[in-house]
């Protein structure tokens, strides 16, 4: 018996989702229809709001309800510095480090040339505008430690330089609290290699 196609296409939108596969998604298709109506009403005004109201903020362009989100317009940021993170969630978690006191870039991606993700695609022009600005006096490079984040970290950093911007990147190395023997060895000898004095 062929599944009725208005059910075909929620197991076909659902699949958009990372990680979720035909199987997955056929299940959760059933579960909402058959146990959790209501779940999947609030499941389907939610996903309709934020799609009308959510945009992305003028400085930094991550999330926003607003034109500038509240991070980029609060006074108690140091505007000098800036980082520059892949995705919204990168951005979410340097925050929860409360170590970081400067202002935020978010590509929205990395650079990868095998899938069509050039300069243009994750918003260069306007970082580079953004760090060139006069009141950015350091750009943070915290791409992901992947080969497209080092990628993306390489080309803007000589992006900056060229043009005399004071360019860091985020160290790697040990976790806090780890021990040597469950550390890889990559990352080990990574740690090795950007240590510093005591």
């Amino acid at each position: 018996m062929k599944p009725p196609s208005s059910l075909e296409a929620l197991i076909e939108a659902l699949r958009c989702l990372p990680g979720v596969g035909p199987k997955s998604a056929q299940r959760m298709a059933y579960h909402l229809l058959q146990y959790d109506r209501d779940g999947a009403q609030k499941l389907c005004g939610s996903i309709g709001a934020a799609l009308h109201s959510i945009r992305r903020c003028a400085k930094c362009n991550s999330f926003t309800e607003d034109e500038i989100c509240a991070l980029c317009s609060s006074p108690r940021r140091d505007a000098s510095l800036l980082a520059v993170v892949e995705t919204p969630a990168d951005l979410l978690m340097m925050e929860q480090t409360l170590a970081f006191p400067g202002m935020y870039f978010v590509l929205m991606g990395r650079l990868s040339p095998l899938d069509g993700i050039g300069p243009k695609q994750i918003g260069l022009e306007r970082l580079l505008a953004r760090a060139t600005d006069g009141v950015v006096r350091e750009v943070v490079l915290a791409t992901n430690f992947t080969n497209e984040g080092e990628a993306t970290a390489h080309y803007i950093g000589e992006m900056l330089r060229s043009r005399d911007v004071k360019v860091s990147r985020i160290a790697r190395g040990v976790p806090v609290g780890g021990e040597l023997e469950y550390v890889d060895s990559g990352t080990l000898a990574q740690a090795v290699v950007e240590r510093r004095p005591m």
